[in-house]
C-alpha cells in the first residue's frame, strides 16, 4: 500500500521545488516502516494510546482546568495536541508579510465553482494533507532515523470548538521550514489567477487534470470554503524554529512569523486553525466531524482521532431528608446510619479513535471470507441482505486500482427512476464521490453496488473535472467487463433458482443495455433469458435456443406480444409449430427494442414471424406459380376492395389453419409495436400513420372460406356478400393478428347481420299441436300414483300371450 512507486518517487523529488505535490506538504508513498510504529498493508496502524483524559467538562476546548491540575509536569510532550481558539498574535517584530500574486476573492471563487461540488470536502483535502505528511516522513526516515528521535506517533487529531466556531487540525508529519511554507502555501500566487484559468481548461481538454494537483495547492485552499481565517502553525524536524502562515479570504496578504509561545510548540507536525465563516459554524460540531471523517476518510492508513464527549456512570451521595432521618434516629438512634447514593453519568472529553474500518479491498482476495465480504456489504450500503454475488479483484497495467463489485439481492423500486449512488470512489483511500451520472459506471448497470479505489486519479478535483478524464473512461471499461464476469457466474451457478431469481430482479436493466450499449452485446446476449412456444413455463437462454435449432434452420425466429397466451394462438405460429421449430415469445415492453438493438446472436439473425417474406426454408417453385396462378384473380379482387388498407395481397406460406393473417412490413412496426407506441402519450402520430402504413394481407388457399371466396371471384366478383365477407374477413384478420380495429361497431355489426342470415329460419317450426295426453313427468321422477312397471316378454307375430 505505500511501497515507493515511480510516481511516488517522482512526487518526492520536486518536492523543494516552488510548489509541492499537495498543499501543506508534499505527498509521497513509502515503503513499508516498522520502526515504532506497527503497520499493516491491509489495516489501520497499532499505536499506544498515551493521552490524557479530562473527566470534568472543559470549557472551550477542554484544556484550561488541565493546565491548571498538578498534572502539568506529566504531559509536557502531549502539548502540541492542545488547541489555541485564541486569535494569533500578528505584532510580533518577527512578523513578516507577503504579497499575494493573484486576487484572493477571484482565487476563492475559482476553488468553489471549478474545483469543488460542496463545502464539506474541506475537511477530506485537509486530512488528506496531514495524511501526505506523515507519509512524507515515513519515507525519509528509511534513511534518516533522527527524523522520529521526538517519539511522537504518526497520527492526525481534529478538534471542534462548536462555541466559537473553531476547528484544529493536527498532524505529527514532516512539518516545514519558513521557506517551505512561503513556497507551499504561496504556490497560487506563483501562478496567477490568468494562468490558473488556463491550465485548468488546458487539463480539462487533455483529459490529464491531475496535473493540477502539486502546481496550485488547491487542497489547502479549500479551507476558505468554510473559513474566514486560517492560521498554520508547522514545525519540522529539520529546523529549531516553529513558524506560523496566518492568512484571511478577503485580505490581499499573509503574513509568516517565529511561534515564541513555549505554550504552542509542537514536537513536530503541523496544526491547522480554521476560524469559520457565521454561515459554516455548523461545521464545529464534533458529531459533525466524525461523521466527515468516516464517510472521506474511513480508510486513510493512518489512524485519525477526533475530540468527543463521553460519559461514564458514577455513584455519589445523596442528601437525605431531616425529617426522615429524625423518625429513623427515633427508632434506633444507636444504629449506623445508611448512606444514600445515586448513579448518575459523569461527562468528560477524551479522544476517539474514528477510522477503525480497515479498507477490505486492500486485503488478498484469498484471505478475505464470504462472511466478511457480507459484513462489508451490508454496513457499506446499509443493507440488511446479503449480497447474491460478489467481485473482488485488482486491475494492473495502463491504469491500477483495487474494486469489489455487488450484486444485491433483490431490486430497489427507485433504480429506475432516479441516480443512485452505489458506486462509491476512492482514491488513495480517500473518498472522492459516489455522485457518477453514467460516467464511471453505465446506467444500466446501476443495480451493482461497490468500491473504486485509484491511486491515478486527482484527489481535489470534483466530478466535472472526472468525465473527461481518459483514467476514468479505461476504468469504466473494465469495472463493467467485471460486472458482466460477476453475472455470468450467477448464470453458471448449480443453483438455476439463483439467476431466475436474478432475472426477476434486473433482467430489464440488461434489455436495457442492449440499447445504450453497443459494444457490450456479445456480454449481455448470453445473460438475456426468454419463453417459448416451447419453454412455456420456464425461461430459457438464447444459447440454449441455438442448441435445440433444427439443422435447416437459419435464423432465430421471434414473435412480440403481450402475454405468453396471446403469443402461442397467433396465427403467425401454425406453420411453425408443425414444423417443429422453436419460437421465443416477447411478452416483456422492452424485449422487442432489446432484440432489433442486438440484430443477431452466434451469426444467426433474429427474425419476426409477424413482418412479410418470412423464409421457412421449404420452397416448391413450382407447385407455389401453379397456385399463384389459380388466385392471382382473386388477390386482386381482394386488394381492389381493401384499397389503400393494405400494401398487398400474397399467398401465405406460414398459414395451415387460418383463413387469412395481416402481416406488417419488413422495416415497419410489428403489431405490438404499434399497440406500444399507440401508448406513449407524447407519441408523434404522423410517425405512426407512416410506420403502420405497409401490412399486407395473407391468404391460405387451402382453407375453404378462401376456396369459396375464389369460386365468387370467378362467378360475380360483384356479389354484395361475397364483398362483405372480404370486409369482415380483412377485419377478423386484424384482432387475430394483433392489431386494433379502426371502427370496432362496423364491425360488431356486419358480424350480427351475417349470424342473422346464417340462423334465419334454422330453429325455427309451425304451429305446435295439442297432445291431449298430461305431460309426462321430467327426466328421474315418478309418478306417486303408478305402479312398478310390468315386464313385457316378446312374442311372435300371430301368437297370444
Amino acid at each position: 500500500m505505500l511501497g515507493a512507486s515511480r510516481r511516488s518517487l517522482s512526487v518526492g523529488a520536486r518536492f523543494r521545488g516552488a510548489a509541492s505535490c499537495r498543499a501543506l506538504s508534499p505527498s509521497v508513498s513509502s515503503s513499508d516502516l516498522t520502526n515504532k510504529v506497527s503497520d499493516s498493508e491491509h489495516g489501520v496502524p497499532q499505536f499506544q494510546k498515551r493521552f490524557f483524559t479530562l473527566h470534568s467538562a472543559p470549557n472551550s476546548f477542554g484544556f484550561d482546568k488541565f493546565r491548571q491540575s498538578n498534572l502539568r509536569e506529566s504531559i509536557t510532550i502531549n502539548r502540541r495536541y492542545e488547541s489555541n481558539a485564541a486569535a494569533v498574535d500578528s505584532s510580533n517584530s518577527s512578523c513578516e508579510k507577503f504579497e499575494y500574486q493573484a486576487e484572493v476573492n477571484r482565487l476563492m471563487d475559482l476553488i468553489v465553482h471549478s474545483l469543488y461540488s460542496n463545502k464539506e470536502v474541506f475537511l477530506r483535502e485537509l486530512v488528506s494533507n496531514a495524511s501526505d505528511a506523515l507519509d512524507k516522513l515515513r519515507y525519509l526516515s528509511v534513511t534518516d532515523s533522527d527524523l522520529l528521535k521526538d517519539g511522537v506517533d504518526l497520527d492526525v487529531r481534529i478538534q471542534a470548538d462548536k462555541d466559537n466556531g473553531i476547528i484544529t487540525i493536527t498532524d505529527s508529519g514532516i512539518g516545514m521550514t519558513k521557506q517551505e511554507l512561503v513556497d507551499s502555501l504561496g504556490t497560487i500566487a506563483h501562478s496567477g489567477t490568468a494562468k490558473f484559468l488556463k491550465a485548468l481548461k488546458e487539463s480539462q481538454e487533455a483529459g490529464t487534470a491531475s496535473n493540477l494537483i502539486g502546481q496550485f495547492g488547491v487542497g489547502f485552499y479549500s479551507s476558505f470554503l468554510v473559513s474566514d481565517k486560517v492560521v498554520v502553525s508547522t514545525k519540522s524536524p529539520k529546523s529549531d524554529k516553529q513558524y506560523v502562515w496566518e492568512g484571511e479570504a478577503n485580505s490581499s496578504s499573509y503574513t509568516v512569523r517565529e511561534e515564541t509561545d513555549p505554550e504552542k510548540l509542537l514536537p513536530r507536525g503541523t496544526r491547522l486553525t480554521l476560524y469559520l465563516k457565521h454561515e459554516d459554524k455548523g461545521f464545529a460540531h464534533p458529531e459533525k466531524i466524525q461523521k466527515l471523517v468516516k464517510n472521506y476518510s474511513q480508510f486513510v492508513s493512518f489512524p485519525i482521532y477526533t475530540w468527543q464527549e463521553k460519559g461514564h456512570t458514577k455513584e455519589v451521595e445523596v442528601e437525605e431528608d431531616p425529617t426522615e432521618t429524625k423518625k429513623e434516629g427515633d427508632d434506633d438512634t444507636t444504629a449506623e446510619k445508611k448512606k444514600k447514593t445515586k448513579t448518575v453519568i459523569e461527562k468528560y472529553w477524551d479522544w476517539e479513535l474514528t477510522n477503525e474500518t480497515q479498507p477490505i479491498w486492500l486485503r488478498n482476495p484469498k484471505e478475505v471470507t464470504t462472511q466478511e465480504y457480507n459484513e462489508f456489504y451490508r454496513k457499506t450500503f446499509n443493507e440488511y441482505l446479503d449480497p447474491m454475488a460478489s467481485s473482488h479483484f485488482t486491475t494492473e497495467g495502463e491504469v491500477e486500482f483495487r474494486s469489489i463489485l455487488f450484486v444485491p439481492a433483490f431490486k430497489k423500486e427507485e433504480l429506475m427512476d432516479t441516480k443512485t449512488k452505489n458506486i462509491r470512489l476512492y482514491v488513495k483511500r480517500v473518498f472522492i464521490s459516489d455522485d457518477f451520472d453514467g460516467e464511471l459506471f453505465p446506467k444500466y448497470l446501476s443495480f451493482v453496488k461497490g468500491v473504486v479505489d485509484s491511486n491515478d486519479l486527482p484527489l481535489n478535483v470534483s466530478r466535472e473535472i472526472l468525465q473527461e478524464s481518459r483514467i476514468v473512461r479505461i476504468m469504466r471499461k473494465r469495472l463493467v467487463r467485471k460486472a458482466f464476469d460477476m453475472i455470468l457466474g450467477i448464470s453458471l451457478s448449480e443453483n438455476k433458482d439463483d439467476y431466475d431469481k436474478f432475472w426477476e430482479n434486473f433482467g430489464k436493466f440488461l434489455k436495457l443495455g442492449c440499447m445504450e450499449d453497443r459494444e457490450n452485446h456479445k456480454r449481455i446476449a448470453p445473460l438475456l433469458r426468454f419463453f417459448s412456444n416451447q419453454s412455456e413455463n420456464e425461461l430459457i437462454s438464447l444459447d440454449e435456443y441455438v442448441e435445440n435449432m433444427k439443422p435447416e434452420q437459419k435464423d432465430i425466429y421471434y414473435i412480440a406480444a403481450d402475454s405468453v397466451t396471446s403469443a402461442k394462438n397467433a396465427p403467425f405460429l401454425e406453420r411453425l409449430t408443425e414444423k417443429e421449430c422453436e419460437v421465443l415469445f416477447f411478452v416483456d415492453p422492452m424485449d422487442e427494442v432489446a432484440i432489433q438493438n442486438l440484430k443477431s446472436y452466434k451469426e444467426k439473425n433474429f427474425v419476426d414471424i409477424s413482418k412479410e417474406d418470412l423464409d421457412l426454408g421449404e420452397k416448391n417453385e413450382e407447385k407455389e406459380k401453379e397456385i399463384k396462378q389459380e388466385f392471382s384473380k382473386t388477390c386482386d379482387w381482394i386488394k381492389k376492395r381493401l384499397g389503400d388498407k393494405v400494401a398487398r395481397v400474397d399467398i401465405s406460406h406460414r398459414l395451415s389453419s387460418s383463413p387469412c393473417v395481416l402481416v406488417s412490413g419488413k422495416f415497419g412496426w410489428s403489431a405490438n409495436m404499434e399497440r406500444l407506441m399507440r401508448a406513449q402519450t407524447v407519441g408523434d402520430p404522423s410517425s405512426l400513420e407512416f410506420m403502420r402504413s405497409r401490412r399486407v394481407f395473407e391468404i391460405n388457399p387451402e382453407h375453404p372460406i378462401i376456396k369459396s371466396l375464389n369460386v365468387a371471384c370467378e362467378a360475380n366478383p360483384d356479389d354484395l356478400e361475397a364483398m362483405k365477407a372480404v370486409d369482415i374477413l380483412f377485419e377478423t384478420a386484424l384482432i387475430s393478428s394483433g392489431f386494433t380495429p379502426d371502427n370496432p361497431s362496423d364491425l360488431s355489426s356486419k358480424i350480427y347481420e351475417m349470424m342473422g342470415t346464417a340462423f334465419a329460419g334454422k330453429w325455427t317450426t309451425g304451429p305446435a299441436e295439442v297432445d291431449p295426453s298430461p305431460p309426462s313427468p321430467p327426466p328421474g321422477t315418478q309418478n306417486s300414483e303408478a305402479s312398478e312397471a310390468e315386464v313385457v316378454e316378446p312374442v311372435e307375430v300371430g301368437q297370444h300371450k
